[in-house]
């Protein structure tokens, strides 16, 4: 499929069986409930993928297994989030073989590349595969912004198409949309700003917490797709209690113990990583629980 890069597309959580190995058939039931639900893609092995906890052979495995559920139903997307740009450019034509719709390139992993070097990276690891490209901008976790002159750069890389952008600032929409409208397809990656990137020209939402709630995500893009923005509105802040969890630190445990509570997967996660206790529990469960409560009809 050739991804449009429109409406909900959850950020994919990997399963784990309780002694951290790699659960594909949990994996499998994640994805095929999340497509049964409505969404409109699937992000794999992106941060709440937990990318960089598996190994290459494992990362190919989960592929091959999303791609299998989905059958063509809705794209599938795979991260890419590699140490090296040779690597990453090997990883995006291993999975392009396998049939993946996609990739969303991060850039370099640990090394803080300046912006000669964080360019030359994406579009080599673009330009080695033949799939559409959607660059992942997400400073607070990975220690580079992709600013929109960048952006604009990147762009004119034939297959380079879309951007998640995770700063967390939706003024970002417009100052890429001002600098070049038709540059990228523009997808909102922070939960607890979606609704104000879509409004003000997002055409998309990679969203952690609609692997909890994906009818609910989709509900709130149908609703802005119609005009009825008081209807979304009031399913977003039904939701923003939750959503708030995308941007701290541990929000892949807290996604995933939502997920547990709300019986669509596991809380496991891989070291260094470790579950949530205590009071940081405590408040992540109560606020999951509140929301299941009290969920709305859709």
């Amino acid at each position: 499929m050739t991804p449009d890069w429109r409406g909900i597309y959850p950020a994919v959580t990997t399963q784990f069986r309780p002694d951290f190995s790699l659960d594909l058939e949990a994996t499998r039931r994640v994805v095929d409930n999340l497509i049964n639900d409505g969404v409109h893609g699937l992000v794999m092995l992106g941060t709440c993928g937990e990318n960089t906890s598996l190994t290459a052979e494992e990362k190919l495995d989960v592929m091959r297994a999303a791609c299998e559920v989905s059958n063509g139903r809705v794209p599938v997307i795979t991260g890419v989030a590699e140490y090296t740009t040779e690597t990453a450019s090997g990883y995006v034509r291993d999975v392009e073989a396998i049939g993946a719709d996609g990739v969303m390139i991060l850039p370099a992993m640990v090394y803080k590349a300046d912006r000669r070097e964080t360019i030359a990276h994406i579009d080599t690891v673009a330009r080695a595969c033949g799939l559409p490209a959607m660059i992942y901008n997400n400073p607070a976790s990975y220690g580079i912004d992709i600013d929109p002159e960048t952006l604009v750069e990147l762009s004119r890389t034939s297959n380079i198409v879309a951007v998640k952008e995770s700063s967390e600032d939706p003024r970002r929409i417009n100052d890429l949309i001002n600098l070049d409208a038709d540059a990228l397809a523009i997808m909102s990656g922070v939960d607890d700003v979606a609704l104000e990137c879509m409004v003000v020209g997002a055409i998309g939402w990679v969203s952690g917490f609609a692997n909890v709630y994906p009818r609910e995500s989709v509900a709130i893009y149908d609703c802005l797709q119609d005009g009825r923005i008081a209807q979304a509105v009031a399913i977003y802040r039904w939701m923003m209690d939750s959503l708030h969890m995308d941007t701290h630190p541990k929000l892949v445990q807290m996604i995933k113990l939502a997920e547990q509570i709300a019986g669509r997967g596991s809380e496991t996660v891989r070291p260094p990583r470790l579950p949530l206790v205590g009071e940081e529990r405590e408040q992540a469960t109560a606020i999951i629980e509140k929301a299941l409560a009290t969920r709305p009809a859709i």
